[in-house]
């Protein structure tokens, strides 16, 4: 199987059997040898998927009718051959023929596969054009989602769009228990890699050009995390002071958990909670090549009363099951896999996870409260019901020079100031 066949298996995971595109790569990529081979699926699978809404239009025009089901893997080809032809430094006859090529475990579809391409080259300009006659392939998003947006963000929606549809920037949390970002910075400097500071984050830099973590210098020893800057801004944020026992719910994988023990090794605790023991060895994995420990431990933050034995945290950092509508830009595939239905059961687990959550922070505490959202139904509406509802709860203000002051809490819309969307609410505890 060439390296087009690979994506198109990688692509009908997700198209045709609603599985994420983290996992379905992580299970075919290692089937190629060579590093260009792997990333040039990856670059395939990215582009297609963050395209899906455009290219599916296009390819309904070339199609006299739509593809079985059991077809989804021939879809995915034409996807990628238009994608190539469309997006790709590909020479238009390699394109079509590699894909072709792709198609031969099914006879019947190389004089489909060639055909649809062929007609696509002599027609570009017109089926690019037809894009605009329909909402959701001229927004690249599912009609739900941009009424959902427009609805929260009726002056900002737009922007949002379009900034789902970038690929994100490389961003580094430097560990500065192994020394300080400027330090870190001089290091890639003299190593030719450029990067950028962030002013209102002391831990981050932004790379230039993106490249593979085994190329950071002292990445495998801990010196530095991938992490976006908006995520990076939690355990400022949190305020852990020394000898404070913390609880991080929904943990997994490890950053922000990384983070507040970066930022205050002289807590006295910190225990890791997440529902997916699995997930859970990710923290593990992350904190041991940072060269840091905390208490893991796999449960429901529901229900807290089957593993918090009776504990209770200074801090609390609630990172909350979300939409991840902030972070489609990383996650495209959030677009197709995603559904309406699903905000109002993310909403009832949310309000569900902080009233338990809550039980457990002493009285004078802090708990955090984080989503990866920009739907203000499971952000400012979410925390405005919560003290409406509990009278020894008050809202904390988040004074920065980031993101957007809300009703309640803070929150940041996706690609500003190069960050993934992202709310933040910090609710104290009455004493």
């Amino acid at each position: 199987m060439n390296s087009r066949g690979i994506a198109a298996e990688i692509l009908a995971q997700v198209i045709g059997h609603g599985h994420s595109l983290t996992a379905a790569l992580a299970t075919s990529l290692p089937k190629l040898k060579e590093n260009k081979d792997r990333a040039f699926v990856q670059a395939i699978c990215y582009g297609v998927i963050r395209h899906y809404f455009a290219l599916d239009f296009i390819l309904a025009q070339l199609l006299s009718k739509p593809l079985k089901a059991k077809d989804s893997d021939i879809k995915a080809l034409l996807l990628i051959g238009i994608y190539q032809l469309q997006a790709m430094r590909v020479k238009s006859h390699a394109a079509v023929s590699e894909t072709v090529a792709a198609s031969k475990h099914k006879p019947w579809a190389r004089s489909l596969v060639n055909a649809v391409l062929r007609q696509y080259l002599r027609d570009t300009e017109n089926l690019q054009q037809s894009c605009h006659t329909d909402r959701q392939a001229s927004l690249n998003h599912p009609d739900w989602l941009v009424n959902a947006l427009q609805l929260c963000w009726p002056e900002q929606y737009l922007q949002i769009l379009i900034a789902n549809d970038q690929a994100p920037p490389l961003t580094l949390r430097v560990n500065t228990l192994q020394g300080s970002r400027d330090e870190y910075l001089d290091l890639l400097n003299s190593q030719g890699i450029a990067a950028q500071t962030v002013d209102f984050c002391d831990t981050a830099l932004v790379l230039d050009q993106p490249l593979a973590v085994e190329q950071l210098p002292g990445f495998l020893e801990g010196r530095v995390s991938v992490q976006d800057i908006a995520a990076q801004l939690a355990a400022e944020l949190l305020d852990t002071q020394a000898d404070q026992q913390v609880l991080d719910l929904c943990a997994a994988p490890g950053g922000k958990t990384a983070a507040i023990l970066e930022r205050q090794p002289r807590v006295k605790s910190v225990l890791a909670v997440d529902i997916d023991a699995q997930r859970l060895s990710r923290v593990n994995q992350t904190l041991s090549r940072l060269n840091l420990s905390a208490e893991m431990l796999a449960g429901d933050a529901c229900h807290p009363e089957n593993w918090a034995a009776g504990r209770q945290f200074e801090r609390i950092l609630l990172d909350a099951p979300c939409s991840g509508l902030g972070v489609v830009r990383r996650h495209p595939d959030i677009k197709l896999l995603r559904r309406e239905s699903d905000i109002a059961s993310l909403q009832d687990l949310q309000a569900r996870i902080l009233l338990a959550a809550w039980d457990l922070l002493k009285p004078g505490g802090i708990l955090l409260y984080a989503t990866c959202s920009v739907l203000k139904q499971e952000n400012e509406l979410q925390i405005a019901a919560f003290l409406q509802n509990h009278t020894d709860a008050f809202e904390i203000p988040i004074d920065a020079a980031w993101g957007e002051a809300r009703p309640f809490g803070r929150q940041i819309l996706t690609g500003t100031a190069q960050m993934d969307g992202f709310y933040y609410a910090r609710l104290g505890k009455t004493a």
